[in-house]
């Protein structure tokens, strides 16, 4: 397994970027609606202090087992798609194939007589201008 694990930047491909979980992103006062500088700057702290607590938390006691679960899935998607959906679409574009070169060949069989006869009569049509 020669890939080496970033723990600095654990979504470089910014598969969250809609998670906005900052304070700045989730608490916010309007111009002329200010709370006191000390009940903003504890609730800042006491905030980031839940946030980080809770999430630790959470992913020390749910984290493992919910990545197994996870890994698990996509397992079974990858062994779904490898063995049945793909060999799935080969068959249906198999078919597809055949039946596409049938299909031509009855039209080239049946309406291709059809439509030279039609283009036949129509190749006597005559028309004339009169000025008057």
């Amino acid at each position: 397994m020669g890939y080496e694990l970033d723990m600095i930047n654990r979504d470089p491909n910014g598969l969250n970027d809609h998670v906005k979980v900052l304070f700045e992103e989730v608490l916010a006062e309007p111009d002329g609606a200010h709370s006191i500088n000390c009940v903003w700057n504890c609730a800042y702290k006491c905030f980031n202090c839940w946030k980080g607590c809770c999430y630790k938390t959470l992913t020390l006691l749910c984290g493992i087992p919910l990545a197994m679960c996870w890994g698990c899935e996509f397992a079974y998607i990858t062994f779904w798609h490898v063995w049945y959906v793909t060999p799935c679409m080969r068959a249906y574009m198999i078919n597809c194939g055949c039946l596409q070169k049938f299909y031509g060949t009855c039209l080239q069989c049946y309406l291709q007589p059809l439509c030279e006869a039609f283009s036949y009569c129509l190749s006597n049509i005559k028309v004339t201008n009169q000025s008057g």
